[in-house]
């Protein structure tokens, strides 16, 4: 499980810097635009320590559709962007396929 640690941290670390390039206002807010950069960078580095433990395919599958659902809940709640009920279905699914991949692919390390 701690191999999913770094990963767990790019996740995170990716969605903070999303939500800070929606606050940076096409960067012409300085601060939230460092906080992105950073981010990004940081994100990218957790990336890299995950993929010496997980296959990259599973790993970019992962890090990418979990991505893809905490940035839609971020912006839903904080910037109050509107989710309608297909938004809800697809997002389910990329939940439902990181589910599978994880526990019924030969292709994780367990």
């Amino acid at each position: 499980m701690a191999i999913y640690l770094p990963l767990l941290a790019a996740i995170v670390l990716e969605v903070a810097g999303t939500t800070a390039l929606q606050a940076s206002q096409q960067f012409t807010r300085p601060l939230p635009t460092a906080t992105m950069a950073v981010s990004y960078l940081a994100a990218f580095y957790f990336l890299s320590l995950a993929l010496r433990a997980i296959p990259v395919g599973i790993a970019y599958a992962i890090w990418s559709g979990l991505g893809i659902v905490l940035i839609s809940l971020v912006g839903w709640v904080v910037f109050r962007q509107k989710l309608d009920l297909a938004a809800f279905i697809g997002l389910s699914l990329i939940v439902a396929g990181v589910i599978v991949v994880n526990v019924f692919s030969k292709s994780v390390v367990h």
